[in-house]
């Protein structure tokens, strides 16, 4: 079968190449994949992964043979896959763990969406009530900004979104933004939560203006940059300020049953921003490290 494999080379990072079909578990069942969701991290950091490994953690299709065991969905469901390793390929042994069930009504496009970002947004937007609170989301245009904006805003927090540029703030406002904003030189409050996917001198910028008690949630750093306090701006009084990584790579189960389910009630959307077929995969690679892409890419298996 036909698979994205890691590639090391100048042609990387992935690359198409026939595959050994997987054999699974009795805890797993096999899915015939449909669409699969880009990730900026694991396209840029591809090093990490062995050369010739199928990538990918990000995808949707369809169950061709429930697990042997009886565990997870049934033959013919609908299933979004999240977080779950080499994903990018015709066909996957994935664990009920990693699974979550396409309601009617939601496109498996949409779904393929959800995986690693969906997952990341909600779980820090979980970490403490924002309920009439000021939350910034840095990185706001991309993939997980988007559905963090979406799930702040139900949530009840008062929402600033932040862009690299005023070309990225387009459809923000729509989806719950308060705010929209280019720099933080036009922020005019101090922030319970950030949640922050660029790293880099932003962070420190924030951090001056964190509320007391407040948290930086560290999801990313695609600015790629240092970041460097100003001498004395980490002592304070008042109640503690912290700042937290962010690494959480458990079952995505739980969560991605809830993201289907507010995508099925119509109060969430997914931020697919490219469109087209994995043959074209090189060029989706070359518009997402240019930053072209608002949201996420989504490839179908054809």
């Amino acid at each position: 079968m036909r698979a994205l494999v890691v590639d090391h080379g100048e042609a990387g990072p992935v690359r198409f190449a026939d595959v050994d079909e997987p054999v699974p578990s009795s805890g797993e069942a096999l899915v015939e994949i449909r669409h699969i969701g880009l990730n900026f991290g694991e396209l840029n950091y591809v090093h990490q992964w062995p050369a010739g490994a199928v990538h990918g953690h990000d995808a949707a299709g369809v169950v061709v043979r429930a697990a042997s065991d009886g565990s997870g969905p049934p033959e013919g469901t609908r299933v979004a896959v999240g977080m779950s390793p080499h994903a990018w390929a015709e066909r996957v042994a994935v664990g009920p763990a990693s699974l979550g069930t396409v309601p009617e009504g939601v496109e498996l496009a949409d779904a393929a969406a959800l995986g690693i970002a969906g997952v990341t947004a909600l779980r820090v937007l979980r970490k403490r009530s924002v309920l009439a609170r000021d939350v910034l989301i840095t990185g706001a245009s991309g993939g997980v900004g988007h559905f963090a904006v979406q799930l702040a805003a139900l949530a009840g927090a008062r929402v600033t979104a932040l862009v690299g540029s005023p070309d990225r703030a387009a459809g923000l406002r729509e989806l719950g933004a308060d705010k929209v904003l280019a720099d933080l030189a036009g922020a005019e409050c101090r922030f319970d939560l950030v949640l922050d996917t660029v790293g880099g001198p932003l962070v420190a910028q924030a951090w001056s203006l964190l509320a007391e008690g407040g948290t930086i949630h560290l999801v990313g750093y695609s600015s790629g940059q240092d970041t460097t306090f100003p001498s004395g701006s980490l002592f304070g009084f008042g109640e503690p300020r912290s700042l937290a990584t962010y690494g959480d790579m458990t079952p995505t189960s739980g969560e991605l049953t809830d993201l289907l389910g507010l995508m099925a009630a119509g109060r969430l959307s997914a931020p697919v921003g490219l469109r087209g077929g994995w043959q074209d995969v090189d060029d989706a690679v070359r518009a997402l490290f240019a930053r072209k892409v608002h949201g996420k890419i989504v490839l179908d298996v054809v």
